[in-house]
């Protein structure tokens, strides 16, 4: 474990994901693993800068054009860069060119920084994962091979069944919860090389069965809150982070 390693600055590039949905803090703003971990990189040393550049709903495609160019230019010691699944959610997905785009991402970000960053996304266990299990596992074994490619490190949640429990996901069932965020940077934090902290990948205590009552009922109000109104913007071109500015555009000095 080298724990010497510092970095004095970090910029997350991607999409809901790194953005920190739904890590929501009291005043309604999201917080996430990538917040997380710039808070705990901030105590190794003065001086530590750190943005965040993810927007929730963005596509591979927008993620390239909007955030790499700006992420090479700032010149961080370290970035994260995690997209392409809401890419594989599209009914119509051409999982080549996702992964070419993804590779022009890296082929960008990778030269800018001292270490690159790259996730095997977790997954909700479920119907809807195995649905799309094999695009999904073609998108991440290409995140491998440009991983080895780029000697980038490849941090895999997808394989972490306590990640995947659907006890630690938002009820929207697309997004993690505060658990699940800690987790995630507690993830990071190792492959980074950093003392870890306690073991991110620990089972959770066995679940405690649900009613059928109590799982229609679930079924219901996530149907109507959430999956009601995503397919609405599916269906009519519109996107969560329309309009939203990241969350952190500019690599400044990190603040609590």
């Amino acid at each position: 474990m080298q724990t010497n390693i510092t970095y004095s600055s970090f910029v997350a590039v991607g999409d809901s994901f790194t953005e920190g949905m739904s890590d929501a803090l009291p005043d309604g703003t999201y917080r996430g693993w990538a917040d997380l971990l710039a808070g705990r990189l901030a105590t190794r040393g003065p001086g530590f800068r750190y943005a965040n550049l993810a927007v929730r709903g963005k596509l591979i495609g927008q993620i390239v054009e909007e955030q790499t160019g700006p992420a090479a230019a700032m010149g961080a010691d370290l970035v994260t860069l995690v997209g392409g699944l809401n890419d594989m959610l599209r009914p119509k997905c051409d999982v080549d060119e996702v992964c070419g785009l993804l590779e022009e991402a890296v082929e960008r970000l990778a030269p800018s920084c001292k270490r690159l960053v790259l996730m095997r996304s977790p997954g909700r266990r479920g119907p809807v994962l195995e649905r799309f299990l094999p695009r999904m596992e073609r998108l991440f074994a290409f995140i491998d091979e440009l991983g080895a490619r780029h000697d980038a490190t490849v941090v895999d949640l997808y394989a972490s069944e306590a990640v995947g429990d659907p006890r630690m996901w938002h009820e929207d069932r697309l997004h993690l919860n505060a658990e699940g965020h800690r987790r995630v940077a507690e993830a990071v934090w190792q492959a980074l090389g950093l003392e870890p902290e306690e073991d991110w990948n620990a089972p959770l205590p066995p679940a405690v069965p649900v009613g059928w009552l109590a799982r229609r009922t679930s079924d219901a109000r996530f149907a109507r809150q959430h999956l009601g109104p995503w397919i609405g913007r599916r269906l009519t071109g519109r996107s969560s982070g329309d309009g939203r500015a990241p969350k952190r555009a500019q690599l400044l000095p990190y603040e609590d």
